[in-house]
């Protein structure tokens, strides 16, 4: 008889995960990787530079992100990265080009550990990366993000025909956002939803959460202000 979905995602967050990590996992402890005291107050922070630098650049357009961001921010060692890593946040967001999480938290390269789809859905593999991040990584801080204008959400409003890929893909989001009226609302529902779907289908990550070791988070990244807002 074929494993059933649960089992599957409950194995791949076991044993057979963290030995593809462990020595690493262990080895970067010890090294100087960036680790705020407060996961989610540094997003936030991060976050809220990103917005006003942002902002600015909407209306002068001589403003370069890439100078007004990074400029105080903690970095990890290049050698260490080689070795191992130690991000202090999951996200779970869209895979829309606009919505990229380092930038929009104002990160640096292995601060962040990214799952991204069209319309951040917890679909299996997604699940299962999460697992890896919580059980083998030991991020403490999981977030699920949204953001408006999302073209998934608006595909999964509309009825037109599609191939049975993205029939799939958005089947679960329909699921979520049945009762919507607008496309920020059917946006915040989905993100919801995702957030609920992660410790409903991961015993996993509902024991995680239960034990304190992980916090789950929902939020939704405004394009036009550049901020995140939790939700």
């Amino acid at each position: 008889m074929p494993m059933q979905r649960r089992e599957l995602l409950n194995a791949c967050g076991g044993l057979s995960v963290a030995v593809l990590a462990g020595v690493q996992v262990a080895e970067a402890a010890e090294s100087r990787f960036c680790s705020p005291e407060d996961p989610l107050q540094a997003l936030m922070e991060g976050n809220r530079r990103f917005s006003r630098a942002w902002q600015d650049a909407a209306t002068n357009t001589s403003t370069d992100l890439s100078v007004q961001l990074h400029g105080n921010r903690c970095f990890n060692p290049p050698g260490d990265l080689i070795d191992g890593q130690q991000p202090w946040a999951t996200l779970l967001t869209c895979a829309d080009s606009r919505v990229s999480p380092s930038w929009i938290f104002d990160t640096t390269p292995g601060e962040l550990f990214v799952i991204r789809n069209a319309g951040n859905t917890a679909f299996t593999e997604a699940i299962a990366s999460v697992e890896y991040s919580v059980s083998v990584l030991n991020t403490p801080l999981v977030m699920v993000m949204g953001h408006s204008g999302c073209g998934a959400v608006t595909s999964a409003m509309g009825g037109d025909d599609l191939s049975p890929s993205l029939e799939r893909l958005l089947n679960p989001i329909r699921e979520q956002i049945s009762d919507s009226t607008t496309l920020d609302e059917a946006i915040r529902r989905n993100a919801r939803g995702t957030a609920a779907n992660l410790l409903k289908q991961s015993d996993l990550l509902s024991q995680a959460e239960a034990d304190g070791r992980m916090r789950l988070v929902v939020s939704c990244f405004d394009l036009t202000s550049g901020a995140v807002i939790l939700i």
